[in-house]
């Protein structure tokens, strides 16, 4: 099942609708959805390496548009979409003593867990909320987005055919791994922030 599951999704990496998924995956996933692009972004590098820095510009404008979306809900509509999103995290009751630390490190806060797997819907909820100046929020956001995406498509093209035959062989193994990763970000979220 797993093999085949792989299979559909490569073929859907290197059709012609992945790119406009990839976008998509990426906008939502700034703003509420709880997967990240890289689902998208890994097969489709994978599938198609030389076209690795445009998919992963598509996933750094997607993420940044998408976050400032996320920015709007935390500034206009943090009480009926912001807070819900918070508390499907676990971050409702702890969100007071984050905005004050975030209101004095806020960059450097973006920059710094915006490349990991801490979901940034999180961070860019509450960069609206705080009422961070939007152009220091839109360059944070560029910055840390760009060097997630660019260091995973990076690695994926100077490395790519030697991590396709490693993921082919070991699917199993890189699922459950990915998986690990995934609801490790979940966990830290709750714990960690």
């Amino acid at each position: 099942m797993m093999k085949r599951l792989y299979d559909w999704i490569m073929a859907l990496a290197g059709s012609d609708r992945a790119p406009a998924a990839l976008f998509g995956v990426s906008f939502v996933e700034s703003s509420f959805f709880p997967i990240p692009p890289d689902v998208m972004l890994v097969p489709m590098v994978i599938a198609q390496r030389a076209k690795a820095w445009w998919y992963a510009t598509l996933a750094t404008i997607g993420s940044v548009i998408g976050g400032a979306f996320g920015y709007a809900i935390g500034f206009f509509a943090f009480e009926s979409v912001g807070q819900p999103i918070l508390e499907f995290y676990g971050k409702a009751d702890s969100f007071g003593e984050f905005t004050q630390w975030f209101n004095e490190w806020g960059v450097w806060i973006l920059i710094a867990k915006g490349w990991t797997p801490f979901p940034y819907k999180v961070l860019t909820i509450t960069a609206g909320v705080t009422h961070m100046p939007f152009f220091e929020f839109m360059l944070a956001s560029v910055i840390t987005r760009a060097m997630r995406f660019f260091l995973v498509a990076g690695l994926l093209y100077y490395f790519g055919e030697p991590i396709r035959d490693f993921i082919e062989k070991r699917l199993t193994l890189v699922t459950t791994v990915f998986l690990v990763v995934l609801v490790s970000g979940f966990v830290a979220v709750r714990y960690l922030f």
